[in-house]
């Protein structure tokens, strides 16, 4: 029996009659969990229990706690595209859309929903640590990107996902709402079509103290982070005959890119250790693409520990280099600069022949393992309706739609498709930005009543930063060609440049480009004249 104490007097309206109304708002919550909720126009706190599950409670609510804001939609006749993630994945679905053929009653309105400001071309960070980019050539404003188009960005963070379509009435394109997404802020969101493509983040809890002592490198807040440690390591150690100490876990692309990169930047004044339990770089790599990286590396002298893995990371005082420190202060941040600062790593063996290891470094660079944020939303409902695998992934059919939810469209690190073998298909760039391309026409077909198309991953290759005049590149339509050197190194950034999300960005970021690049060459030529015109 539900019992209801009000502050204030008000109008008491029927129970039925408002939580029929709160239904619809929320159309996945069952009526008897809400017929005791009663609102009221004007500001007042109400009491209310109900016997729900056999749990008699009394509990005080709010009227800003019963009342989300919700999103108000441009038009409310036309179908409405909520896409989460501003990554590869998401954006260029929202830019697909735009370029797209509509009739004018079937144009969607499309919301890009992205925590931060910036969209990230995440395979040049690299670029960041050794100077050859600036910030706004790889990381520019959404705002900036979507001035010229009908997308509208939101920037928040999703907390709660609500699907209806799972209930089997809201299958086709005529039918109303297909769910709701409440974000951080407390706005509501209705859609009529959702794309998932929230990405992920780096994995840092799977070795003790890699949380506290550990540097991600996958946003562009990593890299600036990154960034200005180096900066501060450089003035500590400038004029001194230390060096600087960094160590890198994890070879595969991402920490090969990072120790040829941050090697090329310090040159003599650092060494450089990848870790990798693997006993070969870049396992997956085409071979041409592996040994280009073996020579770069070896070149600039970096330290390989192949077949191996990191027990744990702790922070001792440079009086205390001699040994491991017993405790770690639980107020020490990843990000400090302080020069006492020191990481020890204990390496243990993953192969016989090999003995145990204590590493000491400055930096410590974490490139193993992420985590798909698509499972880390705060909702009871996203676990037993969206079907997810043991990595918190979406499962979906071929046309990249979320097993048992029609309306609902997961890319990138969100979904789990699997090709043709059966095998996942990579969380890569590559394969968000051609899943965006599919998942941006089946988003018309469904719209239109039309057969969705399957996705098939055509892999165009590889390509790998190396540093400032260094790549390699191996292109899957020749077998065994690899550019490498600096024809490796235009051919990746072309390719790049061309990958640019809009057609005014890529104008603008390739004037850039060509002029840093003429400055350079003058720069060099002058160089060289004055070694010759000095003589011997």
């Amino acid at each position: 029996m539900a019992i209801m104490a009000l502050s204030c007097t008000a109008t008491l309206v029927p129970v039925n009659r408002i939580a029929n109304r709160v239904h619809k708002l929320f159309p996945t919550a069952p009526k008897s969990s809400i017929r005791c909720q009663l609102f009221s126009n004007r500001g007042f706190r109400l009491v209310g229990c109900s016997a729900i599950g056999g749990n008699q409670g009394v509990a005080e609510i709010s009227q800003s706690e019963t009342r989300p804001r919700i999103y108000t939609w441009p038009d409310n006749k036309k179908p409405r595209v909520c896409i989460l993630g501003g990554g590869f994945g998401g954006l260029y679905t929202a830019l697909r859309l735009e370029s797209l053929v509509w009739a004018d009653d079937k144009k969607p309105q499309v919301l890009l929903v992205d925590q931060s400001a910036h969209f990230v071309f995440k395979p040049m960070l690299y670029e960041l640590l050794s100077g050859e980019v600036d910030a706004w050539e790889i990381a520019p404003r959404f705002s900036d990107l979507l001035a010229n188009t009908g997308v509208l960005f939101l920037q928040d963070k999703v907390k709660l996902l609500q699907p209806s379509d799972h209930l089997g009435k809201n299958g086709s394109s005529g039918s109303s709402c297909g769910g709701t997404v409440l974000l951080a802020s407390g706005l509501l969101i209705e859609y009529d079509w959702l794309v998932l493509a929230l990405g992920a983040e780096a994995r840092l809890d799977v070795v003790p103290g890699a949380a506290k002592c550990a540097f991600p490198f996958s946003t562009l807040e990593d890299a600036c982070r990154v960034n200005h440690k180096l900066n501060a390591l450089e003035r500590r150690n400038f004029g001194k005959d230390s060096l600087i100490r960094v160590a890198v876990v994890g070879c595969g692309y991402s920490g090969v890119e990072l120790a040829a990169t941050i090697s090329e930047r310090l040159k003599e004044r650092g060494v450089i250790q990848a870790i990798n339990i693997d006993t070969n770089i870049c396992p997956a790599a085409p071979p041409g693409n592996r040994e280009a990286a073996l020579r770069v590396l070896s070149s600039r002298k970096v330290q390989l520990l192949l077949g191996y893995f990191v027990r744990c990371i702790q922070i001792a005082n440079d009086l205390e280099t001699s040994a491991m420190s017993a405790e770690v202060d639980a107020s020490e941040n990843i990000a400090s600069e302080h020069s006492s600062e020191k990481y020890f790593l204990e390496l243990q063996p993953a192969e016989r022949g090999l003995q145990s290891q204590i590493l000491e470094a400055d930096l410590v660079l974490w490139t193993v393992g992420s985590k798909p944020l698509l499972s880390q939303l705060e909702s009871d409902y996203q676990s037993r309706e969206l079907p997810l695998n043991a990595r918190g992934q979406a499962e979906t059919d071929e046309t990249l739609r979320v097993k048992g939810h029609p309306r609902i469209f997961a890319l990138g690190d969100s979904s789990a498709l699997r090709d043709s073998s059966g095998r996942l298909l990579p969380a890569t760039a590559q394969v968000a930005f051609q899943q965006a391309d599919f998942a941006g026409w089946n988003l018309w077909a469904a719209i239109n009543d039309r057969p969705l198309l399957p996705f098939r991953f055509q892999n165009l290759g590889e390509m790998m930063t190396l540093g400032r005049n260094d790549a390699a590149l191996s292109p899957s339509f020749i077998e065994g060609l690899t550019l490498e050197g600096p024809i490796g190194h235009a051919a990746r950034k072309l390719a790049y440049l061309i990958r640019l999300p809009t057609d005014e960005h890529r104008l603008k970021v390739g004037i850039s480009w060509l002029t840093k690049s003429a400055i350079d060459s003058v720069a060099s030529m002058q160089s060289t004249l004055a070694k010759v015109l000095s003589g011997p």
